[in-house]
């Protein structure tokens, strides 16, 4: 199939997903490897931005290494899916809202400093939209990158490491807040990080560093958005696999070839009783349905497939609020 990006674009878009250079000018470091401008390689950024195929250029944090977060779901009357989705999509503190085929319809994924601020939000979505809520929170991650490689069914798959959850201080805090919207695409967007967060270009160098190094970032680069890029049909498949099965189980489904997400959840009885989750996406459902099969029978149970049918809401996740006041706070500390 004939690309539907130009060379520099596929470039981009495939290569640069993760290892992006951490250095005070990347744009003009990634030029140098693909063979074009820094001014060329930010006007092409940006024109994909544009046209939503991608979200972002920045970090995906690694899940429970920082703050809190939980997928949810809630049933939602048909004739006031429309109300109760903006209602969900509304709250900074969720970051995807998806509609799904069955009778729990909406599933979102709420982000939050600490559980605290996770429980509020939660029992703030139940109370604007009157729906009971189901947290889902995540207890052990086998693949998770929502990497997309546009030339092959391969992806890249590596041990996650089991990075232990710590609080950040203050100042990463605040650099963590202006990292999440995604780098700014300018000349030197680190430098401009540290106006944001109150810190030099070298020291927001070095603590991205670090937090790639230690696994507190997962992934720094390039955040496609995989429907804009063909990838319509999107189902979560889960399974209810004995516990002591499952960390075996969902090492191997990690691995299969079409699985994007492989991670084993919290029950939620007597609601939803399945524990093991892989995420599929494909052109199509034609080209999904085969995977899923193939799934269950790796599992030897069934498989329940949900598909999405509407996407309401899909960004960066936000751990921490940043404030003008904070912003212009930390900018003054930067140039003190």
């Amino acid at each position: 199939m004939d690309s539907p990006h130009s060379p520099l674009e596929f470039a981009l878009l495939n290569a640069w997903q993760r290892d992006f250079p951490i250095v005070a000018r990347p744009f003009e470091w990634l030029g140098a490897r693909v063979g074009a401008g820094e001014t060329a390689i930010l006007a092409t950024l940006e024109r994909l931005q544009a046209r939503g195929a991608i979200s972002r250029v920045g970090a995906v944090l690694a899940p429970r290494r920082v703050g809190a977060s939980t997928l949810a779901a809630l049933a939602a009357p048909a004739a006031q899916m429309e109300r109760i989705a903006a209602l969900v999509s509304a709250r900074p503190e969720v970051n995807h809202n998806y509609q799904r085929e069955h009778a729990f319809n909406l599933w979102f994924v709420v982000t939050a400093a600490d559980q605290a601020a996770l429980a509020a939000t939660l029992g703030a979505i139940e109370g604007e939209t009157g729906c009971a809520v189901i947290s889902l929170p995540l207890e052990q991650e086998y693949h998770i990158d929502l990497g997309f490689d546009l030339q092959s069914p391969h992806k890249h798959h590596a041990e996650i490491p089991g990075t232990p959850a710590r609080e950040p201080d203050a100042a990463e805090k605040r650099l963590i807040a202006a990292l999440q919207p995604g780098l700014e695409l300018v000349a030197r967007p680190f430098a401009r990080l540290g106006e944001r967060a109150g810190m030099s270009e070298r020291e927001v160098l070095s603590r991205i560093d670090g937090w790639i190094e230690e696994g507190l970032i997962k992934r720094f680069g390039v955040v496609v958005r995989h429907h804009e890029l063909g990838y319509r049909a999107n189902a979560m498949v889960v399974f209810d696999v004995p516990d002591a099965e499952a960390d075996a189980i969902g090492r191997r489904l990690a691995a299969e070839p079409g699985v994007t997400l492989c991670y084993r959840r919290r029950r939620n009885s007597p609601h939803w009783p399945y524990n093991l989750y892989c995420m599929v996406h494909g052109r199509s459902r034609q080209e999904v349905q085969p995977v899923i099969e193939g799934l269950s029978r790796l599992v030897a149970l069934p498989a329940q497939a949900l598909f999405s049918t509407r996407r309401f809401k899909q960004c960066g996740a936000r751990y921490f609020a940043e404030s003008p006041a904070l912003a212009e706070a930390a900018s003054s500390l930067s140039h003190a």
